[in-house]
């Protein structure tokens, strides 16, 4: 099974491994996961990943010469050290070195958001929509809010590795402070967390997203103001992109990349702030679901 490309998808909560065949046609041929375990410390991580590894090894009776990582945060060109990551533990670690000596094998990470981008715009949602596109933009919207770019079938990764780093354009500065440290960024108007916080703020009550966008599709007032928030700021956000880089095709994943409302009333949000008469892009809910991650590490 010399032709398998093996990727992990690094999350705060699990790490997902996968070993697949990429053509002529996606074949999933082994996936697992192992739990985190992220306060266990840095290199309790790296022992999950190699057992992972391992465990997917035995089913498949392969080896990888080559992995693909999919990571919170980024690394360094520079210091080659992990930053920008919600996983603190991560942060500063040698983390692409430290796997090639534990592993044995060549390593190369990227962000997670990249990570899915990369896999709707060769194996996912795109090639239904759009062939061949110039541009893809891939977002994942759920408890933080993170992105790629994909140009000519390559992900942007830029000077600083930041490359597509949405979430943490400041959008408006009387916003919540941000883990990143600076106050009102994207990410603190319209992840889960932030909707769920104003919701709260509102009506006293602590509920899931899932749970506000139920209750304002029943016309629940505390929640159609929250949803009203969210879209504006989706809205403008989401407008400053396409002036930027103006690509055909958003794909949006993670949990509020469900949300009806982003194709309808979100999509209007947009188009009234973007520097054109009519908005063109397309808006698509991704096709490989909570795979693209792991699938796009594995073809890095």
């Amino acid at each position: 099974m010399s032709d398998l490309l093996w990727g992990i998808d690094l999350g705060g909560t699990k790490i997902e491994g996968v070993a697949i065949y990429s053509t002529p046609d996606l074949k999933v041929v082994e996936r697992m996961r192992v739990p985190t375990e992220a306060d266990q410390g840095y290199d309790h991580i790296l022992s999950q990943i190699k057992k992972l590894i391992d465990q997917i090894g035995e089913k498949t009776n392969a080896y990888p010469s080559f992995l693909g990582i999919g990571t919170p945060g980024i690394v360094d060109k520079e210091t080659h050290l992990i930053k920008n990551s919600n996983t603190l533990g991560l942060i500063g670690r040698p983390m692409k070195e430290d796997l090639e000596n534990l592993l044995g094998i060549q390593v190369k990470m990227a962000n997670d958001a990249n990570c899915f981008a990369m896999a709707e715009a060769q194996l996912g949602a795109v090639p239904d929509y759009v062939k061949n596109p110039e541009v893809v933009f891939g977002v994942i919207m759920g408890t933080g809010v993170g992105s790629g770019i994909v140009v000519n079938g390559k992900v942007i990764h830029g000077k600083h590795g930041i490359g597509g780093e949405w979430g943490h354009n400041v959008l408006d500065e009387t916003g919540d402070l941000c883990y990143c440290g600076k106050k009102g960024c994207v990410e603190t108007f319209i992840s889960g967390p932030a909707c769920e916080k104003y919701y709260a703020k509102l009506s006293g009550q602590k509920i899931k997203m899932a749970e506000i966008y139920n209750r304002y599709q029943q016309g629940e007032s505390f929640a159609i103001e929250t949803m009203q928030r969210f879209i504006y700021y989706f809205g403008k956000a989401v407008a400053v992109v396409i002036n930027i880089i103006d690509p055909e095709i958003i794909v949006f994943g993670g949990g509020l990349g469900n949300l009806d409302i982003l194709y309808n009333q979100g999509r209007e949000e947009v188009r009234k702030y973007i520097f054109n008469y009519e908005l063109k892009t397309l808006f698509v809910k991704p096709k490989l679901g909570d795979s693209a991650g792991v699938i796009g590490a594995a073809l890095l």
